[in-house]
């Protein structure tokens, strides 16, 4: 059975009351994204101030905040709030604010001593995303020069615990001894010769078939889910609702897939690597894993960023086996060899090696750092890579010729977006163009909204007479943008 963290609990409150960093290795399931925030609630050190926990995804924002709120039996947006962008439910008597690792980041630069801040919490670090290592250099920074007693806690399932403690100046690894309950592991196989989609919903069927319980099935985008689901129409069992997950869904839709199902029936829930962490989908003992992911990868000849379809490695490959043993004994379908295991990279591949650097070069000109080697970087940003950075943000005219922030760098930082759609609504404001402006950035923004055309202006027609919240929402957005810069929304 699951031994939760709570095993851990004392030895990370003694470390964190003795010090002012740690790292806590937890496996899934056992509870740390809900429990630690509480439990640190009662901590001598942190006074009447907030707690602030970082998520990489909005859904897993919510989530966490949702079940915390639940069990203190409060409201969200009470005790324990969240600000993701386009949604905030925070109040003055919220101390647990729970926010995604973006939102920390124009934090710290918008107030770098963290002004009411007692302690920062990196959960789920393995993912190592951008804004989660330049949130974490960030944070080691303020506490170095600003904020002596921040506390900065790291925690993550699948994790070298021992080179993040170095990165924290030795902190404490703290290590749970939770473990899940037993998941057995069922290799597939592949035929390449078909399509993921039908190699997939065989095995979805196969599942259904020979194990009772809800399913969760991980495939690598949007499409793949798709495809999935039209080819398992009229051949479910009768017991059987479809489910699709993924970050482009509207909130209601990605609250209906993690809801528990109705007594007597059970789920199929198609989901990207958004489902990977955090969540709990109630029910689920079945996952079926597809053994890929869409990553972005970032061509500088062209200075575009694009998906590209990979194997997963080995941790993201055991977090996805860890969901089918959150509740129960369960069992994982593999959709490879057992024997190809082996060849899988042992981590996912840090998204600071791989990315646009240009948002992240001009978040560390706002901190006044003129080099990354300056901050503290699990892996160090590849320097041709920010190079090439700089030399746009010289081109945007955001930084002048000795490197400092120019007025129009300044109000990129403002804006919180990629500096090369903030420069086109800066300059597309005083030619009486700043709405239009707007919309198409939240378009590009926001994954997702507006369809799946190439053609840019069938999408923004699609926004403007959308009805569904998501629109909505980045409607509203991009009159914010618009208004950002002096226009009319």
């Amino acid at each position: 059975m699951i031994l939760p963290v709570e095993e851990a609990l004392p030895e990370l409150t003694a470390a964190l009351d003795a010090g002012r960093n740690a790292v806590l290795v937890a496996p899934p399931g056992a509870g740390k994204t809900t429990r630690v925030p509480l439990a640190l609630l009662n901590a001598g050190w942190r006074g009447d101030r907030r707690i602030i926990l970082l998520e990489p995804r909005r859904l897993a924002a919510r989530a966490a905040a949702a079940r915390m709120a639940e069990t203190l039996g409060e409201a969200v947006g009470a005790t324990v709030g969240y600000r993701v962008r386009l949604e905030r439910r925070v109040s003055a008597a919220t101390r647990i604010e729970v926010v995604t690792e973006g939102v920390f980041s124009r934090m710290i630069i918008d107030d770098p001593s963290l002004d009411g801040i007692a302690a920062v919490i990196f959960d789920e670090f393995h993912e190592r995303s951008l804004e989660g290592d330049l949130g974490l250099a960030l944070a080691l920074d303020a506490q170095s020069g600003l904020r002596d007693d921040l506390r900065i806690l790291v925690m993550s399932a699948t994790i070298d615990g021992a080179r993040v403690a170095r990165l924290l100046g030795a902190a404490p690894v703290i290590e749970s001894a939770g473990r899940m309950f037993p998941v057995e592991t069922r290799y597939c196989g592949r035929d390449t010769g078909r399509r993921i989609e039908d190699e997939t919903a065989a095995a979805i069927r196969r599942a259904l078939g020979e194990e009772p319980g809800s399913l969760l099935v991980f495939l690598p985008g949007q499409a793949e889910i798709r495809r999935t689901a039209e080819r398992l129409a009229g051949t479910l069992p009768a017991d059987a609702d479809l489910a699709p997950l993924y970050g482009a869904l509207d909130t209601a839709a990605q609250d209906r897939a993690i809801r528990p199902p109705p007594p007597g029936r059970r789920k199929v829930v198609l989901a990207t690597s958004i489902a990977e962490t955090s969540l709990t989908i109630e029910g689920v003992r079945v996952v079926v894993d597809s053994g890929l992911a869409r990553v972005p990868l970032y061509e500088p000849a062209t200075g575009i960023t694009r998906l590209e379809t990979r194997r997963v490695s080995r941790a993201s490959a055991d977090q996805r086996r860890g969901r089918a043993g959150r509740t129960a004994p369960g069992v994982c379908y593999r959709l490879w060899d057992e024997a190809q295991t082996a060849a899988l990279a042992p981590y996912d591949r840090p998204e600071i090696l791989d990315a646009d650097l240009s948002p992240f070069a001009l978040d560390l000109k706002a901190w006044g750092v003129a080099d990354p080697s300056e901050l503290s970087f699990l892996d160090a940003p590849p320097r041709a890579a920010f190079d090439e950075a700089i030399a746009l943000l010289r081109r945007l005219g955001a930084i002048d010729q000795g490197g400092q922030l120019t007025a129009e760098g300044r109000a990129l930082v403002r804006l919180a977006m990629p500096p090369r759609l903030g420069h086109m609504l800066n300059r597309a404001a005083p030619l009486g163009f700043g709405a239009v402006a707007g919309a198409l950035a939240a378009l590009l923004a926001e994954p997702g909204v507006g369809g799946a055309s190439a053609d840019l202006r069938d999408r923004l027609n699609a926004l403007r007479t959308g009805r569904d919240p998501r629109s909505r929402d980045a409607l509203a957005l991009g009159a914010r943008f618009a208004r950002a810069v002096g226009a009319e929304g």
